[in-house]
């Protein structure tokens, strides 16, 4: 997950991303409105998440996040201020911002927040992802392949659509326990192995297939579904 930083307290923004790489994001830092506007504009780098100070030097967060939009940049953006009227947080989502946290504020509750807008994003217009024929519906939370739907439970739907939607990648234990349970879980316990485990019975074993493979010392990947050979 790589997000762009814009904050100009020098403090602020080495202490941010110090706890966002901790976190698990890829991060960029610039200190003012312009460098934010030029990293994010289409064509250049591809960010999950747009984390923008309101009041940056040169062109502001809020002025940079309207520009970001009427350039068609749909990135989430989060807009970090001093300001906390009612009126401030009205004026963010106006320009733009998907959400709006006012200092100081909880580290915790920032990678929250953080979390959801990258999950929300993560989703096409539709909310279906596919592989082969398993269909992921993120809108009416249905599994199916081929004409059979398959019963999931939630947690067990989540990590399907997070594997499916990054089909070919390797998705790491820490990714999902971040993404699917908010980083509540510990690692190093088996909580991911036993709903794999159900997962794969219920998507894989009936049709004689294999859709995930584990990675040793890396993580999952969901591939195009291969028959299980005897």
């Amino acid at each position: 997950m790589r997000i762009l930083v814009a904050e100009d307290d020098q403090r602020l923004a080495a202490l941010l991303a110090e706890s966002l790489g901790e976190a698990g994001w890829e991060v960029e830092v610039v200190h003012d409105g312009r460098a934010a506007y030029g990293r994010a504009l289409p064509g250049g780098l591809d960010y999950d998440v747009l984390l923008l100070d309101w009041m940056l030097p040169g062109t502001d967060g809020l002025t940079a996040c309207r520009r970001l939009r009427e350039a068609g940049v749909t990135t989430p953006v989060l807009v970090l201020t001093a300001r906390g009227q009612v009126r401030d947080r009205v004026a963010g989502l106006d320009a733009g911002a998907d959400d709006y946290l006012a200092k100081p504020f909880d580290l915790d509750e920032l990678l929250a927040r953080l979390r959801a807008l990258h999950r929300r994003a993560s989703y096409d217009e539709t909310g279906v992802v596919r592989l082969g024929d398993l269909t992921v519906d993120a809108g009416s939370r249905r599994v199916t392949r081929g004409d059979v739907e398959i019963e999931l439970s939630a947690r067990e739907f989540d990590i399907l659509h997070l594997l499916v939607s990054r089909a070919g990648k390797v998705v790491s234990r820490f990714t999902i326990l971040d993404e699917v349970w908010d980083g509540e879980t510990d690692l190093r316990s088996n909580v991911i192995d036993v709903h794999l485990a159900a997962i794969r019975a219920k998507i894989d074993r009936p049709f004689g297939t294999s859709t995930i493979t584990t990675v040793r010392g890396a993580g999952y990947r969901a591939d195009a579904p291969a028959p299980v050979t005897s």
